[in-house]
């Protein structure tokens, strides 16, 4: 049986040889481009159709030509070839990777992450992070990616979720805009626009409750990215619950303002995402430990709470 199956599998170095000839027409230049002699290329050929009992190309005054069955056993044989060579190189890559594929949420990377990035660099030189914007759950395998920042529960299906920190939720607007709505009593914000996230759909709800307020909820503009609720914001559109960390430039220089100066702990918290079938991945490991190291600087600076 072994022997029967091994008719139909000719040597890499027959197929390459076939592989060169059928693209270039020509024994010696396939000769040139494996860097092997004419007649060593001629006498894989040669072994090649005998092992088939199938005549590949005719030989005339020209050169060579493929046959009409040489022609389709060219197609497939190249796309085979190249196959091969790609999982080859990605077998290789893989002994040695030092790429960490990270999912980040939009307004945290630019805002919270990215500034501390060049302190992973510096400690890890060999790792390359490839960024990728993800919101909400998704397929790890799909997608290629070794670990994500999500904002959420702690409830991704085969995954593992390592928290990293809570949020401090304000209300904030622009200054005109708090100037035309005076805010007497949080309860007069009710009646004013009152910016929604996506991500985050019971916030409005869960700061007017910490406050003792019944049925108090957004009712203005929906957003998925903090950065968007934080141009309309800016805009004087209305006001928005905001991570104060993420604000704190426009805070600092009085673009933002606290509508009412009342901060909640979000009910959703910020993790570190990991397939449990990577796990063992030692560049997203080092990140993991790395960004934890962060995580614990930032609260120990901030008094306990990332706000």
């Amino acid at each position: 049986m072994l022997t029967h199956q091994r008719r139909f599998l000719p040597s890499t170095s027959a197929l390459a040889a076939f592989d060169s000839v059928a693209k270039l027409g020509s024994f010696s230049a396939a000769a040139n481009e494996l860097n092997l002699t004419q007649g060593a290329i001629s006498r894989q050929i040669s072994l090649l159709e005998d092992q088939l009992g199938v005549k590949l190309f005719d030989r005339n005054n020209r050169g060579v030509e493929l046959t009409p069955i040489g022609r389709d056993y060219a197609k497939g044989i190249g796309d085979a070839l190249a196959t091969i060579r790609t999982l080859s190189l990605e077998a290789m890559a893989k002994a040695e990777d030092t790429h960490l594929r990270l999912a980040i949420l939009p307004t945290f990377g630019t805002r919270w992450l990215m500034p501390r990035i060049p302190d992973f660099l510096q400690k890890h030189p060999s790792i390359i992070i490839d960024f990728a914007t993800r919101i909400g759950q998704f397929d790890f395998e799909a997608s290629g990616l070794d670990a994500a920042i999500h904002i959420g529960e702690p409830n991704w299906p085969g995954t593992d979720c390592q928290f990293l920190m809570q949020e401090m939720v304000v209300p904030v607007c622009s200054p005109a805009f708090l100037r035309d709505h005076p805010v007497a009593r949080p309860e007069d914000m009710l009646s004013m626009p009152l910016f929604d996230m996506a991500s985050r759909p019971r916030a409005w709800e869960h700061w007017f409750a910490s406050l003792g307020i019944a049925n108090g909820r957004g009712g203005g503009m929906r957003f998925e990215q903090f950065s968007n609720v934080v141009q309309a914001c800016l805009a004087g559109l209305g006001i928005a619950l905001v991570p104060t960390f993420l604000i704190e430039p426009e805070l600092a220089s009085g673009q933002l303002v606290r509508a009412w100066n009342h901060e909640v702990k979000s009910a959703s918290a910020y993790y570190l995402v990991r397939p449990l079938s990577k796990m063992a991945y030692q560049p997203a490991t080092a990140f993991s430990n790395w960004l934890l190291g962060q995580v614990r600087e930032f609260n120990a600076s901030s008094d306990g709470t990332p706000g």
